[in-house]
């Protein structure tokens, strides 16, 4: 009669989890960011991501761009962005704003696939030098980069959120921004450029980005979160008051 044999802890192997595929991971961002960032962290691919939000983002804006409300709506955001700063509009500059506009889904297109891994690349070097040289910890560029590249899937929401409204609305200003909820307040004052320079997709992208950023470098979120969110407010706190002052306003 022979024994059965049993299986020893050593014996026995827990089988590793599948892989997330590219959805899987775009809607785990969303949804379930901790655990996809670790994921992500395990398996770091930045590629697929990458071109997943540059395609998203860039198709929305051309579509909406490429309807006379957008060309209307771009003319007018660049209007008031160069009358935001003190700029006089001349004839010449009238007409070449419309020109470019003829362009705008080209351009617009173009500058996503340069800026998006660009700023990537540069986010990537910024947390690396902070965390690995800095604070001591071991994150990798790749696994870095792959953190950020993802995080964008929470931009491309923005942009696919944004364009129909900015259709309905016939403009391009932010229909996320905090001054939407205080329509009350002029645009033109410096209160009403600082709540429309904040925009609720770009703090739920810097929130995002900071749990991935914990993860990798096995932080606490909240001291990186509110450092992010601190420089933003900083940076549009900047925008705004030079934009004030320099419109007179």
């Amino acid at each position: 009669m022979s024994e059965a044999t049993v299986a020893t802890p050593a014996q026995t192997s827990i089988p590793a989890a599948p892989a997330k595929g590219l959805a899987g991971r775009a809607l785990g961002v969303l949804f379930s960011p901790r655990a996809t960032y670790a994921d992500i962290v395990a398996r770091p691919r930045a590629l697929g991501a990458l071109v997943a939000v540059i395609v998203i983002v860039a198709a929305a804006t051309s579509a909406f761009l490429m309807t006379e409300v957008g060309k209307n709506a771009y003319i007018d955001q660049a209007l008031n962005s160069m009358e935001g700063f003190g700029v006089t509009v001349t004839d010449q500059m009238m007409t070449r704003i419309e020109t470019q506009a003829q362009y705008a889904p080209y351009i617009t297109t173009a500058a996503q696939v340069v800026f998006v891994p660009l700023v990537a690349v540069i986010v990537a070097a910024l947390a690396l030098a902070i965390f690995n040289a800095v604070l001591g910890a071991d994150g990798s560029f790749k696994q870095t980069f792959a953190v950020i590249a993802h995080s964008y899937f929470i931009v491309a929401l923005g942009a696919v959120f944004s364009m129909p409204l900015f259709y309905i609305n016939e403009s391009m200003a932010s229909p996320t921004s905090l001054s939407v909820f205080f329509k009350m307040i002029d645009e033109a004052t410096f209160l009403g450029r600082l709540l429309g320079s904040i925009d609720l997709f770009r703090i739920w992208w810097i929130v995002s980005l900071s749990i991935g950023l914990g993860v990798l470098y096995k932080r606490r979120t909240g001291p990186i979160a509110w450092s992010l969110l601190g420089l933003y407010f900083i940076l549009v706190l900047i925008i705004a008051g030079v934009r004030t002052a320099l419109s007179g306003a």
